[in-house]
């Protein structure tokens, strides 16, 4: 299973609506971005009390980072409300 599904089937456990969630994934020659957008209401399940899911998220990330060699990094973006 590759990151991106990884990333995405986390934080689609985490959210009440699993159906709104997408990931993208940006990759550069040395960086791997993976922009993660959530419904307005599962934004607080995602970041978590004090930051500390997202950051624990954040660091899974980053540590499969080192062993691909690549700087990867974790955003979260509202849900575009179009």
């Amino acid at each position: 299973m590759e990151l991106k599904q990884v990333v995405e089937n986390l934080i689609k456990r985490l959210v009440s609506e699993p159906d709104q969630v997408e990931v993208q994934e940006n990759q550069g020659e040395r960086t791997l971005v993976f922009e993660v957008r959530v419904a307005k209401d599962d934004m607080g399940r995602v970041i978590g009390k004090r930051g500390k899911t997202i950051e624990a998220l954040r660091t899974i990330i980053s540590a499969f980072g080192v062993k691909i060699k690549k700087r990867c990094i974790l955003q979260l973006l509202e849900e575009d409300s179009n």
